[in-house]
């Protein structure tokens, strides 16, 4: 049985993971058994990082000189970063990027920093550490090159202390996206993550050198391991000992543990390790994300503290089993999943943390419990807000191999870097609680070369598992049919299998080798492949292609589309009616909605290749969720309702059309309504006792703005946003769903408007316009604090009563 589902006595499973933490950074460790204990809501980082965001200078092209520390960029545009350049626009039917990057424009961008290094910096280790740079970006202190990083979605940090000197000091970066086509959705351009200083002593942790981890799990007791990989930077030995100091997730100070002194030889990296126990702990799940935290030091044998770091964790059970697919805390849970790329919509790739939690927090409502990040390494603080709303993740590395899916993607740089990239991904993720499965590709194009393919599994499954060894690893399988997968060994290399759609031919894996365990790593949102899903106990879950709609990949629609339409939600996060589909299979919460069928849907998951894609699909919206149809007269309309009551009732006008019962198959109910303007009515019952309803109306002209906000206060940071609605209505206060009228926000007071979007995957107007149309009648104005005090929202619409809201700015 494969290590991430086998039982072992409580003293080996120590032992196991003692030695791993003792062997060195690449070596391959011994695998152990799945109980973690991992880093949560913000990321374990020294207590000596401060953010070095603010007050950078920033100009686009390639200016020659740029990285020396007397060039004259007084005239530079000033900005703070997090800083996505290229979402600025303009859209351009000819950009280089195509419709793959949402038409936005690419090419180099530089960046500079003047800075005085602070008084507590003195005679200290200095680093800068990047969350991202978009990409083949390279990095100059006062001149001096340190450091270069082809991936735009790595995270690295550099030792500058060499180089700085007293007074001012300036740090350059040149980020490059000239090259394309070089991804398949947008990628943004520029410093689009967050930036820290890291001052240290000449004794600290390794760049994310410490892990703490659970190495046995009972209903009693946690055993935790603790680690860090101690460089000594110092020219002579160091006597040492490592400490651990717990708290509670209600912040309580629990226990502490410490190691016994040894010694740091100078020029070296040393593992330290401590144990200890925990009683009764509370476990980290989907319903009570608890988060322990390990203040963690290296402390000198005369109780001098040379180095620390906090470390947030969680305490819990989580593997994958052949038979009956995943489990978390002793408990069978079924991966309710989706796959959403990086960007937030009108933000591009510098997101806002406030975006991301109300995204997230919307698929939760639907029932998602599961995210995968396609295809790449996300921010750190996305995997924190999961940590913190108890969200699983599959935490995916790659999207290509050494085969090209553009001509100048990664592929140029993965014989050389993915090793180092692979290292480096996991090393930063390990020790999230919600991280449970390692993805080491998607899609991957070498398959059609067994010998290939299985070599470079073989390379990184040994680097995972080296950095760590207590989660399985995947991939997400291509046509696997095609290639043979299931028969020529590549499947059998990964931990656990994981395909792509056809979700038949995984369960038939599964069935034709019962040693195999199995997960869908992306999924279509037909029913049928959710049945399938759902009545194998052998499937861990699915992840839907998508959670949310996105920018870029819109080359299959093309020209004006600048966004791919595949979310339950859409690019503001507006739940479509198959989104309410979905919540009407996977959410606990009662459920009743109702659409009005407009367009079929055609199924061609199970079809052949070249058959699926040459069966057209009809054109249209779908599904729509309003009783306003363009035509007012007589006519028919098929009506669907999205429940998961037991029976259902839909009244038009107050007249029953009858009580339906919900499907076995979990096919939407559904009524031939002859249309009468009014009112629809869907009301669901369980145990004959009503549970939800929803209430469809028909709207009449236009009247008036209606401006709804999700908070009435909000911060000055960065990643302080609030959303808020925007909707044309009619003199009843219904929607008017066919309104695509301009309108015009203003601000007054200690506020600013940070992004406008409508959701509309061909309006090419700048998100940061302050005139927008509305689309479906609808638009989201997303605002922030500037400072402190009252400030109004004002919409104004020619023809139309304008709305103002009021909002309270803090810094």
């Amino acid at each position: 049985m494969a290590w991430w589902h086998r039982a072992g006595t409580i003293a080996a499973i120590r032992a196991a993971a003692m030695a791993a933490l003792a062997m060195a950074p690449l070596a391959m460790a011994p695998l152990a058994m799945a109980p973690l204990a991992m880093a949560a809501p913000l990321a374990a980082r020294p207590l000596g990082a401060r953010s070095f965001d603010s007050d950078w200078r920033f100009t686009r092209g390639d200016v020659a000189g740029a990285e020396a520390a007397g060039f004259a960029d007084a005239a530079w545009t000033s900005v703070d970063l997090p800083h996505d350049w290229a979402i600025a626009g303009p859209f351009d039917e000819h950009a280089a990027a195509t419709g793959s990057g949402a038409f936005l424009p690419s090419g180099v961008a530089w960046y500079r920093k003047h800075f005085t290094l602070p008084a507590d910096a003195a005679g200290k280790r200095v680093f800068v550490e990047f969350d991202g740079v978009m990409e083949r970006s390279g990095v100059w202190i006062n001149g001096h090159h340190v450091g270069y990083r082809p991936s735009g979605y790595a995270s690295f940090r550099y030792e500058v202390t060499p180089h700085l000197h007293a007074g001012e000091n300036v740090l350059a970066v040149r980020a490059d996206t000239a090259s394309q086509p070089a991804s398949r959705w947008y990628a943004g351009g520029g410093i689009y993550r967050h930036v820290r200083l890291v001052v240290t002593g000449d004794v600290h942790a390794d760049t994310w050198g410490t892990q703490v981890r659970v190495s046995a799990l009972d209903a009693a007791i946690a055993d935790l391991s603790i680690g860090s990989a101690v460089v000594n930077q110092s020219a002579a030995p160091v006597m040492a000992r490592l400490e651990a100091v717990i708290r509670t997730p209600d912040g309580r100070e629990l226990t502490a543990f410490t190691s016994d002194t040894t010694t740091l030889p100078a020029g070296r990296t040393t593992a330290l390790a401590v144990t200890g126990r925990l009683a009764n702990p509370r476990r980290w799940d989907i319903g009570d994300p608890a988060l322990y935290s390990a203040l963690v030091r290296v402390r000198a044998a005369d109780g001098n503290v040379l180095y620390e770091e906090r470390v947030p964790f969680g305490v819990r059970d989580a593997r994958f089993v052949p038979a009956t697919g995943f489990w978390l805390n002793g408990r069978n849970v079924k991966l309710k999943g989706v796959a959403i790329h990086a960007d937030g919509g009108p933000f591009g790739m510098a997101v806002p943390l406030a975006v991301y939690e109300r995204r997230l927090r919307g698929l939760q409502r639907l029932g998602v419990n599961a995210i995968r990040t396609a295809h790449h390494p996300f921010s750190p603080e996305f995997l924190d807000l999961c940590d913190r709303l108890g969200l699983i993740v599959m935490d995916e590395a790659f999207d290509m191999w050494t085969v090209a899916k553009n001509p100048q993607d990664y592929h140029l740089f993965f014989t050389d870097w993915s090793s180092i990239d692979a290292r480096d991904f996991v090393r930063r993720d390990r020790n999230h609680p919600s991280v449970v499965i390692w993805s080491i590709g998607n899609e991957i194009h070498d398959t059609p070369y067994p010998l290939v393919a299985q070599s470079i599994i073989e390379r990184l499954k040994a680097v995972f598992h080296a950095e760590d060894p207590t989660r399985p690893v995947t991939m997400a399988l291509f046509r696997p049919n095609t290639t043979h997968d299931y028969e020529n060994g590549t499947a059998d290399l990964l931990d656990v299998v994981g395909q792509n759609y056809r979700e038949t031919e995984l369960a038939k894996a599964h069935a034709d080798k019962p040693s195999r365990a199995i997960i869908g790593t992306e999924n279509s949102k037909n029913r049928g492949s959710w049945i399938v899903v759902r009545d194998d106990p052998a499937y861990a879950g699915m992840f839907l292609w998508t959670g949310a709609d996105y920018l870029g990949e819109a080359d299959r629609i093309g020209w004006p589309a600048i966004s791919n339409p595949s979310g339950l939600v859409d690019r503001v996060d507006g739940v479509k009616p198959i989104g309410w589909e979905r919540a009407s299979w996977w959410s606990q919460a009662p459920v009743v909605k109702i659409a009005r069928r407009v367009t079929p849907v055609i199924d061609v998951s199970e079809m052949p290749t070249m058959v699926g894609i040459a069966v057209p699909q009809p054109k249209g919206p779908g599904a729509l969720a309003d009783w306003s149809p363009t035509d007012r007269g007589r006519h028919d309309e098929t009506v669907e309702v999205y429940a998961n009551a037991d029976t259902v009732e839909l009244l038009l006008n107050g007249r029953s059309l009858g009580r339906k019962p919900r499907h076995a198959d979990d096919s939407a109910i559904t009524w031939t309504v002859p249309f009468v303007a009014g009112e629809l009515r869907a009301v669901g019952y369980r145990a004959g006792r009503k549970v939800a309803e929803d209430v469809l109306r028909t709207a009449g002209p236009a009247r008036a703005i209606r401006l709804v906000p999700e908070a009435t206060r909000v911060g000055s940071g960065f990643d302080d946003v609030v959303a808020v609605e925007v909707q044309v209505v009619d003199a009843r206060g219904v929607v008017v769903p066919d309104a695509t009228t301009p309108i015009a926000l203003s601000i007054q007071g200690p506020g600013a408007l940070a992004a406008f979007d409508n959701g509309s995957i061909t309006d090419h107007t700048p998100f940061t316009a302050s005139v927008r149309q509305v689309a479906g009648g609808r638009a989201v104005a997303f605002v922030r604090g500037k400072g402190t005090g009252r400030f109004t929202l004002t919409a104004h619409a020619d023809g139309l009563a304008d709305a103002t809201i009021a909002a309270i700015a803090r810094p």
